[in-house]
Parts: structure tokens; C-alpha cells; sequence
């Protein structure tokens, strides 16, 4: 290897490398965490995977076979994470729809299948001629639809008379250096005139370096994952979110039974479930119709209406701790309130029945 190609490849190598560290930072070590910056993580996983096959490939073409088929692999999910980055960004998401969670549990069987069925170190013709096809053209499919996420965006950086912020240019950034990387190896694929395999890892390594560059002279770099850092009031969640809150939260209140604890607080509530304060604090307003304090009043009175209706031995007071009140007063009035009566004709009606 001359002098060049070992630059090259210490060049390219250390990119895949430098990945690799990026998409640990982005998924553990980020100081404020959003669904987005899990995805950006996951994304410089697959491609540094990818990158890293293609350069070792490229400069000993001896490595066993299965190299290749992990990089191959590791393509199959590019795609998917790229539009999962700038759709949760874009959205403002904060949970995993539902409809994703099934698209990469898909792909991961379907790549686990393949690769168990047939490897390519005995299939090598069938990965060439078709897989790679198949895959490539996944990759493109999630390229067009990541484009129709960021249009607005797009729109935007053509018109002169608007200027794009942080966050718009940052996602350009990770969107254009996605499109330059798949052109690269997608001419590498069909073999087109004065391209080479190496090309794509170049590629990889440039972006990336620009990426480390943004975060190392921004100070701050929280709002390169939110458009729009400020919700509008009463903007609601969408209707699939919706479900995977009640979801979580229903399992939270019934089976931790946290509203027991007189010192709950919306931060322990929205911690339980993988929320932010600010978004179960608009989902529970916007969504529900409800303040914190009536959302978990709500089953503090329904379970006292229980141990009031099943066991008679214990006093309206003592149930009103039970249930997470912390005073008399205050249980006997969010009683009154929710069920329009109070606690002791409460208790006498179930006694008459």
C-alpha cells in the first residue's frame, strides 16, 4: 500500500470510526434526551457499519465473506433511520409510533432470515444480482419519503426572502450528506464511468467531520433537535400517540399504583412513562380536559369508592390517606367534586344496598 492509499485509508477508517463514537454520544450521552437524537444515533450506527465494511473490503478484498454481508445488512436499515430522524424532529414526536416499532421489527427478522437462509458466503451470486437490489432500492424508497418530511424545509431554503434556523440547517446537513453517500454507492453498484467503492466511505467521513464541527463551535445544541421549541397552546397530540400515552399511563396509575403517594409530582409522573413534564402537561390539558391534580385525584377517589364499597372496618379518614390524600379536608373535598356527594352518603348508600 503507497503512501496514498494509507492516508486514504486512515482517513476513510477513521470516519467509520469517529461514527461509531457519534452514535454512542447521541443515544447515552446527550444532555437533554429526545426521540430524534436516539435515531440520529442509530443512523451513524448503520452507516459507520456500512463504511467500515467498505473500507476494509476495499483495501484487502481477502476479509472473509461475511463482512460483506453485514454491511449489506446494516443498509437495509439506513433508510428507515434516516426518516425516522427527521420525521420525530420535523413531528416533534417523543414515543416511538407504533407503525415504526413493527417497521423495524420487520426489517430485523427479514435481515435475520436472509442472512440465516442464505449467506453470502454461499449465496454470494444471489446478494449481488438481487438482494443488493432489493436493498438499494428500500434506501431510495425512505430517501423520496424523508424528502416529502422535510418539503417545508426545503421550500423554505429556496425561498430567499426566508432564513432557515439551526435546526432546519442541521437537518439539511444530515439529509443532503444521506443523498450524497447513497448516490456514491448506488454509481459504485451499476459501476458507472470514474466512480469507485471507496467513494461513499469518503463521503461518510466528510459529512461527518462537518457534523463534529457543528458541535464543537455550538455552544449549545439542544435546539438542533427541535423546530419548534415552543408548543403552541393547545395543540393536541396525535391520535396514535394518544393511545400509547393512555396505554402508559393507565399502566403507571393501575398496576405502580403511584397515585398512593401524597408527594407525586407531574416530573415523577412524566419520568414513569418517558415523557417530558411539558408534553404529558399539555396531553393531560389539551387532550384529556384535565389539570395534573384532577387526572390523579381522579383515581385516588375511584379506589376510595372501592375500599369504601368492600371493607367497612376502616374510617373516611384513614382511607383518604390510603389512597394518597394527604389531609381530611383535602380528600373530603376532591370527593365532592368528582362524585358530587360526599364521603360518608357515599359510604351510607353503599351500606342500604
Amino acid at each position: 500500500m503507497n503512501v496514498g492509499k494509507e492516508l486514504l485509508f486512515f482517513f476513510s477508517a477513521l470516519g467509520a470510526f469517529n461514527g461509531l463514537i457519534l452514535s454512542l454520544y447521541f443515544s447515552f450521552f446527550t444532555r437533554k434526551k429526545y426521540l430524534s437524537s436516539y435515531f440520529l444515533g442509530a443512523l451513524l450506527f448503520v452507516l459507520s457499519v456500512r463504511i467500515g465494511k467498505s473500507v476494509f473490503i476495499y483495501f484487502d478484498g481477502s476479509l472473509p465473506k461475511i463482512y460483506l454481508q453485514i454491511g449489506l445488512s446494516a443498509c437495509f436499515f439506513i433508510g428507515p433511520f434516516l426518516y425516522f430522524f427527521l420525521k420525530s424532529t420535523v413531528k416533534g414526536l417523543e414515543l416511538i409510533p407504533e407503525s415504526w416499532k413493527w417497521t423495524m421489527a420487520s426489517l430485523s427478522l427479514a435481515i435475520l432470515v436472509t442472512g440465516v437462509c442464505y449467506p453470502y458466503e454461499n449465496y454470494s451470486g444471489l446478494w449481488n444480482q438481487y438482494f443488493s437490489k432489493v436493498i438499494y432500492l428500500q434506501w431510495f424508497i425512505y430517501i423520496v419519503m424523508s424528502t416529502f418530511a422535510i418539503k417545508g424545509i426545503l421550500k423554505k431554503m429556496f425561498n430567499k426572502g426566508q432564513q432557515l434556523t439551526p435546526a432546519e440547517t442541521w437537518l439539511l446537513v444530515i439529509f443532503f450528506g444521506n443523498v450524497v453517500i447513497f448516490i456514491a454507492f448506488f454509481l459504485s453498484l451499476i459501476r458507472a464511468p470514474f466512480t469507485s467503492y471507496i467513494s461513499g466511505a469518503i463521503g461518510f467521513s466528510l459529512i461527518l467531520y462537518l457534523i463534529i464541527s457543528v458541535l464543537l463551535f455550538r455552544k449549545k445544541t439542544d435546539d438542533l433537535f427541535l423546530l419548534s421549541p415552543n408548543k403552541y397552546p393547545g395543540k393536541k397530540v396525535n391520535e396514535e400517540e394518544v393511545g400509547i400515552l393512555l396505554g402508559k399511563l393507565e399502566r403507571v396509575m393501575t398496576e405502580q399504583a403511584v397515585y398512593r403517594n401524597p408527594d407525586l409530582k407531574l416530573s415523577d409522573l412524566s419520568k414513569g412513562i418517558n415523557v417530558s413534564s411539558h408534553q404529558l402537561s399539555q396531553f393531560l390539558n389539551d387532550n384529556l380536559g384535565k389539570n395534573f391534580t384532577t387526572f390523579v385525584n381522579e383515581f385516588r377517589i375511584n379506589e376510595a369508592c372501592r375500599i369504601i364499597s368492600t371493607d367497612h372496618r376502616l374510617t373516611l379518614e384513614s382511607i383518604g390517606y390510603e389512597v394518597g390524600f394527604n389531609s381530611k379536608s383535602t380528600f373530603f373535598a376532591a370527593f365532592k367534586k368528582l362524585k358530587g356527594t360526599t364521603p360518608l352518603s357515599y359510604q351510607q348508600h353503599t351500606l342500604q344496598k
